[in-house]
């Protein structure tokens, strides 16, 4: 019975919350109309993710009806933005960050500058986005390599400056090569950090991309809150808002995993 509660503790607490929702907006503490009770809510995602038109099954197969959804295409506008930006800002990042922290004149050439432009939020760039890229994907894609590089960038030049000097002086008193030190010492002990720097930096372009579809593209999660604060759907927004975070949990989900398969020799994940 233990053994069943500690699974399913976090669920019991996520419908208790939900109870205490309905309770207070049934009781009337809440206007309804600011804070939509659960069902409500739940009503508004369904009707978001399910299409808006019967469906004809002499205008498409059963399939086009399922992805037919707004919701459906409203993810899958924003998570296509999220990993577009997210790759590259990831492919950008982690060469950098490798030489910046294996060679310390590079280290030194470049820090000043990336220290300059790594406070600046993402969101400060959305009018040189817009003026430079127009609307659309481009600015938004734009936004999110930013919102992702960073993390990656420095978390990768942290692994490899963590790298233990006793593991450099032994595989040079072995003969290796600096190649071979590169491939076979730093680049494996500084995956933790670049796989950590992944995952906060895919997060962080998930944030990104809801700002930016606010203000430059005329879809998405992003754009579709904003379109339902325009005329007061209090939930519809709410149910964005669930949408998202089920989508970035089941992100942050999939990175985990990602993580322990690759990191299975590390200690501390082995069982």
């Amino acid at each position: 019975m233990m053994g069943w509660f500690q699974r399913f503790k976090g669920v019991l607490l996520i419908l208790v919350v939900l109870s205490l929702w309905e309770a207070i907006v049934m009781l009337g503490w809440v206007n309804a109309k600011i804070l939509p009770p659960p069902h409500a809510v739940a009503i508004k995602w369904w009707e978001y993710l399910t299409p808006q038109q019967p469906y004809d099954p002499e205008s498409g197969n059963r399939m086009d009806w399922l992805l037919s959804g707004e919701l459906i295409q409203d993810a899958m506008g924003s998570l296509y933005r999220v990993l577009a930006g997210f790759v590259i800002g990831t492919v950008l990042a982690i060469p950098l960050g490798l030489m910046m922290g294996a060679s310390p004149p590079a280290y030194q050439l470049c820090n000043p500058l990336l220290q300059i432009l790594r406070p600046i939020p993402p969101i400060a760039y959305i009018p040189l986005a817009i003026l430079w890229f127009g609307l659309g994907n481009p600015p938004a894609i734009f936004l999110i390599v930013i919102g992702a590089f960073f993390p990656v960038l420095m978390n990768t030049i942290a692994g490899v400056r963590a790298v233990d000097g006793i593991f450099l002086r032994a595989a040079r008193n072995l003969g290796a090569s600096q190649a071979t030190i590169f491939m076979r010492v730093i680049l494996p002990a500084s995956t933790p950090y670049i796989l950590t720097g992944m995952r906060i930096g895919i997060g962080t372009a998930f944030i990104v991309v809801i700002v930016a579809e606010m203000i430059a593209v005329n879809n998405g999660l992003g754009f579709r809150i904003l379109e339902a604060r325009e005329y007061f759907w209090s939930d519809k927004i709410i149910a964005g808002m669930l949408s998202i975070g089920l989508i970035g949990l089941a992100i942050d989900q999939a990175m985990s995993l990602l993580n322990n398969h690759l990191l299975r020799w590390h200690r501390g994940l082995e069982h």
